[in-house]
């Protein structure tokens, strides 16, 4: 009864902390003059992400490092696969701001570096302070690069009705729902998934991934259904950069990890997934419906394999 009662107290408050924020955000965008692309791909990217920063680095430092490195891979997964499916699914996504062209490939090429550090099983100290090195230089460079687009209007009016202050309020107040909402969620579906004695390999990949990824679902739901693709699209970028780059490098450097039992079949279907995120970068190019079922599908079948296997 308290396992269900973790799960449930952590979908309500990822469901509303996912709402406060994205209201905070857009509104914070506007009162400061940036736009919500700029906040989906840096506040509430790294926000939504901060779940699996936490898992990642309590994982670590307790030794156990494949759930550590499961959830960096299984949540990534779970972003560019199921989640971006979904919101394909609600609103075929278009990429209407440069800014997204010039990350998605950004990810990909981060995506082969990371995997490429991965072949060999194991994550260092040097290594994943090389990481974070090139996640601090690519967020500042694509902070002044959004902020100097031409192309990204927004409407004025909010300014005029939301304060800064409301606007912070919301935002952190969201966040800590979402951190708390995730928290909850991850604790008794961890629980569920040893009472059925699954490895930790397996344990990152699925239930910690899909828990701490909730987040990002929630925000990148709500954000489409009231029209704010940009963070939609931004949040799910942006997240999936953070944890390739920023998750996989404190791990190494909490002391690194090595996986005997990551299979170089997972890191083929996330580079496979990542890749299939390009058509948002051709001009006009977007996931369809059809393209954001095929995600979700793919997702799906990957997990039952994974728990089938």
């Amino acid at each position: 009864m308290t396992t269900i009662a973790l799960l449930i107290g952590g979908l309500i408050g990822l469901t509303i902390g996912a709402e406060l924020m994205v209201r905070g955000a857009s509104a914070l965008a506007r009162r400061l003059g940036l736009t919500p692309l700029v906040i989906g791909l840096t506040v509430v990217a790294f926000g939504t992400s901060a779940p699996e920063l936490v898992v990642s680095a309590i994982a670590t430092q307790r030794g156990s490092g494949a759930i550590a490195i499961g959830n960096v891979i299984g949540s990534n997964l779970c972003n560019l696969a199921f989640i971006m499916g979904i919101c394909a699914i609600i609103r075929p996504l278009t990429a209407s701001h440069s800014v997204i062209r010039r990350e998605v490939p950004l990810l990909i090429g981060a995506t082969v570096l990371g995997l490429i550090l991965l072949l060999d099983r194991d994550i260092g100290f040097v290594e994943g302070f090389f990481l974070v090195v090139i996640l601090v230089g690519l967020m500042t460079q694509t902070v002044r690069q959004a902020r100097a687009d031409t192309d990204q209007s927004f409407d004025h009016r909010e300014k005029k009705s939301s304060s800064i202050l409301k606007a912070i309020l919301l935002t952190l107040g969201g966040l800590a729902l979402l951190l708390y909402g995730s928290h909850l969620f991850v604790e008794g579906a961890v629980n569920i998934a040893r009472n059925f004695g699954w490895s930790e390999t397996l344990i990152g990949l699925t239930i910690v991934a899909v828990g701490t990824s909730l987040p990002e679902l929630a925000t990148s739901v709500v954000a489409v259904l009231r029209g704010e693709n940009d963070v939609a699209i931004g949040n799910v970028v942006g997240s999936s950069l953070f944890n390739i780059l920023g998750i996989l490098g404190v791990t190494g450097l909490l002391g690194g990890a090595y996986i005997p039992e990551l299979s170089y079949v997972d890191l083929g279907i996330l580079l496979a997934v990542t890749v299939a995120v390009l058509p948002l970068v051709r001009t006009g190019g977007q996931i369809s419906r059809p393209e954001g079922a095929g995600l979700v599908l793919t997702y799906v079948g990957y997990t039952l394999w994974l728990i089938l296997s």
